[in-house]
């Protein structure tokens, strides 16, 4: 897919084009350097620094130009990114080829010699011209004349040679038939529709800001400018709730092309019309309300004379036919002519990423609100017929099994042949995972029988569309239950099971399960849990990984949909068609009673043992055979009919973590990424022990090497979006190259270590004792490294901001990467207590864990019609106060209790019971209708302390954060409710009408593609040493090498829009990095979902490259877009906000906005200072921030108190010989000399002084607002810093003014609140520059006491200047912003 890399190019950048700032702005280094987690970089750099664009001039000299006329580039469409790319990187070459249409139009196309003819019949499909024919041949002509018809499946190349040139392509029209006549009818319905077109609001921003331009440079009137920049919705997030209904943009605008198009009531065509080629009859009503039935035959639509109920398949007088449906409608209406010309061009206008579809698109957990109407379609409709939940309803079915097996035998010995095969893996895998998602519904739905319909219902098993589907059950929920229902009130008929047959999880291995008590049945047996179906797709995942040759894994995904969990699977050949049980060569069904074992098998799976760290060890069974295996017990190695060696049932694929021991905690093992990061450190260590004799000065105690260690790990989390957390073969290769290339020997040393995946389990080994004390004692090293140097290493980087999570994704995403299992998260909660936000962000997310095991249990026993209900109560127990729903007091409430306590015991016997109509739904119904805010969070907490060993404060009720939990909980279960504010604090907050949708969840193991991954890494290094030339080729590299493995819709091609973007942007390029980080932010949008923490990034970086172009207000724009993104993620209280303040300050500063960039920044030090500290590097970022601030408007002195702060703070951490502590003491220097210079010149003007301050109090009386911006700023000052630095007289003066102001501020809005107003200003323009820099220098000429007090007085005795002041307050900033926190101690006091 060489040639669609991009279509067109983005238009949003024509005309930002502008003049690229040679200076980088202040504020960008920010956030790029936040989102990656450097904050300690960031104190040097926020300082007026310039980017040298020189620098890299010949970076500059390679990168794609942007294109400035829209629309001539829609024709050549597919002339992508890859063919600005020749000359970074010769992997593809592009070729133009003339295409003729069936129109005899004539368009050009940018094609490779590998590109398929399904490729070239797909750009034809993007191209307006030809997006609507979908039925012809392509013809060839090449420069000698020859002819050659072109096959679907071939590739160019293997037809003719195009790179000679003089080739040129033919559209020719093809025969309908009736599947490709409906086809066509089906395109057309799409093109007609607006749906596919997904715009992003940063398009929409640009657009907005291309009009508002031209009409202001037609008008002539500069004068708007000024005003521009102040916007009204970057407040100070008092109401997130509030806030929800923004997320969404209302649908746009549908433009109507024709009234309906359906299928007639005379079709099928009679026999008779069929032998002269009728193929189909639709009935079409144009715009102009005439009504037609048309004919379409095997080669035209044309309009018959059919009225009323009878056919007359003859041609209508006035003789309209047309090949295409389209082509026929536009002869019959001239309004669809004019509407669909204009339907083409609003896609045209788009972002071309905007019309593709993502295969797997993002749950989302807001719907619109007021619902939009839903409106009569009949294409909707019929598609909507037939029940296939995924299923192919014409030819076979697809061979899941087959199709990924043979694309896994592709070759793959050059790069080409290796994209060709990823790519393949890629489309099959997506298309099963979309394919088990609908599957599954259709087997939690009841529609879908089962094939054992005989057994208990938990253990039945189904097959559709050749995938094989079973349930798993929440063992989580049964512990507990356990543990409540020691009571021993339970029906015993309850606790037995008869005699029933069981399944092991996989496609259908059977095996009896003799009569035992449920509950220890199922503790016992290995029916599928949700943990050993995580820990299987893990292994699945690992053993694709490792691609051993002649080894295979069956496809596989995880659905969680309305309470269940179905676990889906290729079938494996041969399974269905009778006893298999001679089949099984390697591994055991029963436990290890008996187990096989094959030679041909065993060196196969040793060679995977090798790449995964697994040990070749020795097991003994039940009759006393002693077997070499090298891996775990329980797996399954068997021949398929089709003669492939599969491995099935790999729940431990990594070692059972020695610190879970427990009866309960069968399935907790460690993983992959520990196992790679702990042999690191075990080579890292082993070059130090040999090279300590040579160089006995490098004795270092071992911590030191654990750092180093941990460098390459925390290399991998610092950005959350690249760790996929996928136990990464590829990472580690390079990993270990890195620490490994100075040393050979590491390499070696690191391959010797792996682990018994069967130590700590009930099988028995054997082996010598002295060895399987050995294989014991590693994995117990392991699992202690975990606890006492990653979990630690891990904690220390949240309090320095390494890693910076906003939401609980985030947060398991970084905990994944460092190989922390989730079960930690209580630790690390513990670990984080004196840091609020971390500590909010873990507890939110056990708290939602918790909430989330206990939702399902009640969806699964709710009927279909109670389920809007069922979720809304729920929602009203976890953030109201609400009582059982049938509300019969308070004897109803303990009762409930034991109901609750049968439910939960009782569902281990049930398994997943599905309810069935009639007198059971009645009983299901009150099991969730009988919680109460109560009894639901005391199982919160009870579980909390059984999963995660974390006790929840009494209070975690009250201390939620609400919105964040609600989003966490709702992407978790797969809800959307209503966008629209609620109320919180009331008692029911959600009506049953807020619960919009019940989505699927899904995990599955879709193959990334590892030789992009490495090529992101190598670049990610080149970009970290500064060499920007080499890092843009090999981004470049990773991103057509990903465009052709998995198209543009995928994260991980996100990604290298964002490294591309980064480089360009210290390149200076400013316009071509903004649009690669418009398309980042576009795929972050489509893949991660709009209010992802990374699309909030996008949107911050977007504002700081716009910036860089000096279009400002567009900046402002998206910096609102993300913090109101930050505030529905993370809560307004994280440093990621502050950092975000930081930057929308420095923006503001950058146009002379001076008093509203100091309150961001006021407020930017507040938050640093009440989540991170008053000693922390961030908050000295802010208070340097501050110091250039006022530096820039004059008060040297102020500059000179926070600029001392920040030295303060960064000898304390970074100790007086860092580089950043040595730059902060040259600012103070600077300050003080300009302060110095500045009280020499005010020396000689020493008699104005009494008339200087009948001045200011002039000014404070015509302008309160920046008195106060300004007072805020050097009251919270030297407020948070305990003294006051400054000089007496001006530190009193300052302080008086600026209490009292606080509290009329605080009084005025106490009364606007009781008044039910939000003092929000309205658009008054706030002079900016002048009267403050006047104001500064008075200050600065040095007050007498005297003076100061005048202008105490002043201040005290003119209310109305105050309550003007709050009136008046810089339209940036939101209502509730006082200028200093009242509550904050004065020094005095102190």
């Amino acid at each position: 897919m060489a040639g669609k890399s991009s279509r067109g190019r983005n238009k949003k950048a024509s005309n930002t084009v502008a003049n690229v700032a040679a200076a980088a702005p202040v504020a960008p280094v920010v956030v790029a350097a936040a989102a990656n987690g450097h904050p300690e970089d960031i104190v040097n750099q926020v300082e007026e620094q310039k980017v040298d664009a020189n620098a890299n001039a010949n970076a500059n000299g390679v990168l794609p130009s942007v294109e400035v006329e829209a629309n001539k580039a829609e024709v050549k469409e597919p002339e992508s990114e890859s063919s600005e790319n020749q000359v970074k990187q010769g992997d593809i070459n592009l070729f133009p080829v003339p295409v003729k249409t069936q129109f005899g139009e004539k368009l050009v196309l940018q094609l490779s010699p590998n590109d398929s003819v399904m490729d070239v019949r797909q750009f034809l499909l993007d191209a307006p011209e030809t997006c609507f024919f979908t039925c012809y041949d392509l013809l060839l002509h090449t420069k000698d004349g020859s002819t050659h018809h072109l096959e679907d499946y071939h590739e160019i190349s293997e037809v003719a040679d195009i790179t000679a040139g003089d080739c040129s392509l033919e559209m020719i029209a093809a025969l309908y038939d009736d599947r490709s006549i409906r086809a066509h009818v089906h395109r057309t319905r799409e093109l007609l529709s607006l749906s596919t077109l997904h715009s992003s609001l940063s398009t929409s921003l640009a657009l907005q800001h291309e009009v508002g331009q031209n009409t202001t440079a037609n008008s002539g009137d500069n004068s708007k400018k000024a005003e521009v920049l102040e916007l009204e919705n970057l407040g100070f997030m008092e109401d997130v709730s509030g806030s929800l209904s923004n997320l969404l943009l209302s649908p746009s605008k549908e433009i109507k092309c024709v009234e309906s198009i359906v299928f007639s009531s005379f079709n099928p065509p009679p026999s008779y019309r069929r032998l002269v080629g009728d193929l189909i009859y639709l009935d079409v009503v144009t715009l102009e309300g005439s009504k037609h039935c048309i004919t379409g035959t095997t080669t035209t639509f044309y309009v018959n004379s059919s009225s009323g109920n009878t056919l007359d398949p003859k041609p209508t007088k006035a003789a309209s036919e047309a090949t295409t449906l389209i082509g026929l409608l536009q002869k019959i209406s001239s309004k669809f002519k004019k509407a669909f010309r204009e339907m083409l061009e609003r896609k045209a206008s788009a972002h071309p990423f905007e019309n593709i579809q993502s295969l797997l698109p993002p749950n989302s957990w807001l719907g619109l609100h007021p619902v939009p109407d839903h409106k009569r379609d009949a294409a909707r409709a019929e598609n909507s017929l037939t029940l296939s939940f995924g299923s192919e309803l014409i030819g076979m079915q697809r061979d899941w099994n087959e199709e990924l097996q043979s694309c896994r035998e592709f070759p793959h010995a050059s790069p080409q042949e290796r994209i060709l095969r990823d790519r393949a893996l890629y489309k099959v895998s997506s298309d099963f995972v979309d394919a088990a998602i609908r599957g599954a519904i259709g087997v939690i739905s009841r529609c879908i029988p089962p094939i054992n319909p005989t057994d208990p219902e938990c253990f039945h098993m189904y097959v559709h569309n050749n995938i094989f589907f079973s349930f798993a059950v929440d063992s989580d929920l049964e512990q507990l239950s356990r543990k409540q229902s020691s009571d021993p009130n339970l029906n015993s008929s309850e606790k037995t099971l008869t005699k029933s047959s069981k399944v092991n999880g996989e496609n259908g291995v059977v095996e009896e399960v003799s009569d035992a008590p449920a509950e220890v049945q199922l503790a016992e047996s290995e029916q599928a849990t949700y943990a050993s179906s995580n820990n299987d797709l893990k292994g699945t995942k690992a053993y694709q990984e490792a691609d051993v040759p002649g080894l295979y894994n069956l496809a596989m995904a995880i659905v969680d949909y309305r309470g269940h969990r179905v676990v889906a699977q290729s079938v494996l050949p041969g399974i269905l068609q009778g006893d298999k049980s001679d089949s099984l060569l390697y591994g055991s069904v029963d436990n290890g009673k008996k187990i096989s074992w094959n030679q041909d098998f065993h060196a196969k799976v040793l060679e995977a043992s090798k790449r995964l760290r697994v040990k070749e060890h020795s097991v003994v069974d039940g009759s006393g055979n002693v077997f070499q295996i090298a891996a775990p017990v329980e797996c399954k190695g068997i021949v398929g009919s089709d003669d492939r060696h599969y491995l099935l049932d790999l729940m431990r694929v990594t070692p059972r973590d020695a610190n879970y021991t427990g009866p309960n905690s069968k399935f907790c093992i460690l993983r992959p990424e520990l196992i790679t990061a702990y042999c690191q450190a075990e080579a890292a260590k082993n070059v130090k022990a040999k090279r300590e004799p040579e160089d006995a000065s490098k004795s270092v105690d071992s911590s030191k090497d654990e750092n180093a260690e941990q460098v390459d790990q925390a290399d991998t989390a610092k950005i959350p979006e690249m760790t996929d957390a996928k136990p990464d073969e590829s990472v580690e290769k390079t990993v270990v190259e890195d620490s490994g290339s100075k040393d050979a020997d590491v390499a070696d040393k690191s391959e010797d270590i792996r682990f018994n995946p069967n130590v700590f389990t009930d099988f028995k080994l054997a082996g010598s004792p002295e060895e399987i004390a050995a294989d014991e004692e590693s994995v117990r090293k392991v699992s202690l490294y975990l606890k006492e140097t990653v979990l630690p290493k891990f904690i220390q980087d949240l309090c320095t901001l390494e890693v910076s999570p906003m939401d609980g994704q985030t947060l398991t995403e970084a905990l994944h990467a460092h190989g922390i299992n989730v079960r930690y998260i209580g630790k690390i909660a513990d670990g984080t207590k004196h840091l609020p936000h971390l500590w909010d962000i873990c507890s939110n997310e056990i708290i939602v864990r918790c909430a989330k095991h206990i939702l399902n249990d009640a969806l699964r026993d709710t009927a279909d019609h109670d389920i809007g209900h069922a979720i809304a109560h729920f929602c009203n127990c976890l953030f109201g106060d609400c009582q059982t729903a049938s509300g019969k007091g308070a004897n109803n409430n303990t009762q409930s209790k034991n109901q609750k306590k049968d439910v939960l015991a009782g569902k281990s016997a049930k398994g997943h019971s599905r309810s069935k109509v009639g007198g059971a739904a009645t009983k299901k119904q009150a099991s969730c209708m009988n919680l109460s805010s109560e009894s639901l969070w005391a199982n919160i907490l009870e579980f909390a302390k059984a999963k995660y060993q974390f006790e929840l404060p009494e209070d975690a009720r009250s201390r939620v954060k609400k919105i964040s939990v609600i989003r966490n909980l709702c992407l978790k279960v797969g809800v959307a409710i209503a966008a629209k504010k609620y109320d919180l604090s009331a008692g029911t907050p959600f009506q049953t009408s807020d619960i919009l949708n019940l989505q699927p969840v899904v995990k599955h193991s879709i193959p990334v593609c590892q030789e992009a991954k490495q090529l992101v890494e190598t670049g990610k290094v080149q970009l970290a040493e500064g060499m920007l030339n080499e890092a843009y080729n090999l981004f470049t590299e990773a991103f057509t090498v990903l465009q052709q493995v998995t198209g543009p819709m995928h994260r991980e091609v996100a990604n290298c829009c964002r490294y591309l973007a980064m480089v360009l942007y210290h390149a200076g390029d400013m316009a071509s990095a903004i649009m690669q980080q418009h398309k980042e932010l576009i795929i972050n949008e489509r893949c991660l979902g709009l209010d992802h923490p990374d699309t909030a990034h996008s949107y911050g970086n977007m504002a700081l490259f716009y910036h860089g172009l000096n279009q400002s207000e567009l900046a402002l724009r998206h910096m609102s877009r993300a913090l109101l993104l930050l505030s529905l993620s993370s809560g307004p209280d994280h440093p990621d906000v502050a950092a975000t303040y930081i930057n929308v300050a420095m923006m503001y500063q950058d146009v002379g906005k001076m008093n509203t960039a100091l309150r961001y920044l006021q407020e930017a030090l507040k938050k640093n200072e009440r989540l991170l500290g008053e000693e922390h590097i961030q908050t000295a970022v802010c208070y340097h921030a501050l110091a250039i601030a006022f530096n820039c408007v004059g008060a040297y002195k102020l500059s000179h108190q926070h600029e001392k702060k920040t030295y303060d703070i960064l000898v304390k951490q970074l100790g007086e010989d860092d580089s950043r502590t040595r730059d902060s003491e040259n600012w103070m220097k600077t300050f003080k000399a300009r302060e110095t210079q500045l009280n020499a010149q005010k020396q000689k003007g020493q008699a104005v002084n009494a008339l200087s301050a009948q001045q200011a109090i002039d000014l404070i009386k015509a302008h309160p607002d920046l008195i106060q911006a300004f007072q805020a700023a050097s009251g919270g000052a030297s407020g948070s810093g305990g003294n006051a630095v400054g000089g007496e007289n001006f530190a009193r003066g300052g302080r008086g003014v600026d209490e009292r102001s606080a509290r009329a501020v605080a009084e005025v809005r106490k009364k606007a609140a009781a008044r039910g107003l939000l003092i929000r200003p309205h658009g008054v323009p706030v002079q900016a520059m002048p009267p403050l820099t006047q104001l500064l220098n008075i200050i600065n000429s040095g007050m007498t006491p005297e003076n100061a007090a005048s202008q105490d007085t002043n201040g005290a005795h003119n209310p109305e200047a105050t309550k003007v002041d709050q009136g008046q307050a810089p339209v940036g900033l939101g209502a509730g912003l006082g200028p200093l926190d009242p509550k904050k101690p004065n020094p005095s006091q102190k």
